[in-house]
């Protein structure tokens, strides 16, 4: 399912990083934002939102790297399946977290 993405102002896309995307995605509905899309997961896992600013840019905030392991590992997974489902290796998935 393909969505044309349109930029009102021909302006560019922002991008931004949350460690609480849950606590976060409550503040976009007071704000009244126009969305792109709302949440949504990529395959390996980070959760976005993308929404216009008041002059037509996209604004996308995505969930740390680090935090979606972290959710994952809560959840139960090992760190093999955490690394089989993000398509990263454990040794990578590692050095993340001690960033």
């Amino acid at each position: 399912n393909t969505q044309r993405v349109t930029l009102p102002n021909n302006g560019g896309e922002l991008y931004f990083e949350t460690e609480d995307m849950d606590a976060f995605l409550p503040q976009l509905d007071r704000w009244q934002v126009q969305f792109v899309h709302r949440l949504k997961e990529h395959r390996w896992g980070q959760r976005v939102v993308r929404f216009y600013d008041p002059d037509g840019h996209i604004i996308e905030v995505g969930e740390n790297m680090a935090m979606v392991v972290r959710r994952f590992l809560a959840t139960g997974m090992t760190m093999e399946e955490v690394s089989a489902r993000m398509d990263v290796s454990v040794e990578d998935l590692n050095k993340l977290l001690q960033d």
